[in-house]
């Protein structure tokens, strides 16, 4: 297959960037979106140009680095899937594609494709652990948590953070991030004894970053990789009336 890839590039925040037009051919359908700009680099290399600067770590849909937006999708159009996780048959009859790094002001480019996303390090620093004495590990069944607890739960904590959300809301925010950290702690016995007061600081912590507040668009919940949803949101809320 043979794609015609308008890319941003940016040399830093500092610098006003632009899309940029290239060619590309020879693409096979398994291949990832991630291999095929692994493949521009290498014709970028071979021409003495500028690589396309992307971020990336586990390329399995784990760590939520692969940060891009594709034709105006954050993570590409297929839903539930990360970047990395995406392959190029998915653009077999749409082989034009745009390609640009999540929009936020608290996102601040780095270069290219990667932005900054230590503001969501921030605001877990500011409420999202649990303050108990580490040790040995406890037996297992020492606390009981309900069934239906430990699932939301887990099914919470199965947020990766990779600011899709806030690149697809409209008021960039990181509410639906925030809320699936302080939920599935607030869902356990571990964390429950702090749930109020690290609800109360991650959401000043977002503030203080420059993220928006939430005003129901659910488009966050819509591009999500893991499927996070706006119960979440809902549940901190109750928690903070």
């Amino acid at each position: 297959m043979i794609f015609t890839l308008h890319i941003w590039r940016q040399k830093s925040a500092s610098i006003k960037g632009d899309f940029v037009t290239y060619e590309i051919d020879d693409i096979d359908g398994d291949t990832s979106f991630l291999e095929m700009l692994d493949q521009l680099n290498e014709q970028l290399i071979a021409q003495d140009e500028d690589c396309i600067v992307f971020d990336y770590d586990c390329r399995e849909g784990i760590c939520g680095a692969c940060s891009l937006v594709i034709n105006g999708y954050p993570h590409g159009k297929k839903i539930a899937t990360t970047t990395c996780q995406l392959y190029m048959r998915e653009y077999k009859n749409q082989q034009e594609l745009w390609v640009e790094p999540w929009r936020a002001n608290s996102f601040a480019v780095i270069k290219d494709l990667t932005v900054d996303r230590s503001s969501f390090d921030r605001i877990i620093q500011s409420g999202g652990y649990v303050s108990v004495h580490t040790g040995s590990a406890p037996e297992a069944n020492e606390m009981l948590v309900e069934k239906h607890h430990a699932e939301e739960a887990f099914n919470s904590a199965t947020c990766i953070g990779c600011g899709a959300c806030v690149a697809v809301c409209p008021n960039a925010s990181a509410t639906l991030f925030v809320a699936a950290k302080i939920s599935h702690l607030a869902l356990l016995p571990q964390g429950e004894i702090e749930t109020d007061e690290r609800a109360l600081n991650m959401l000043e912590q977002m503030e203080i970053e420059g993220f928006g507040s939430c005003s129901n668009h659910r488009h966050c919940e819509s591009v999500c990789p893991k499927n996070i949803t706006l119960q979440n949101i809902t549940r901190m809320n109750r928690i903070l009336s």
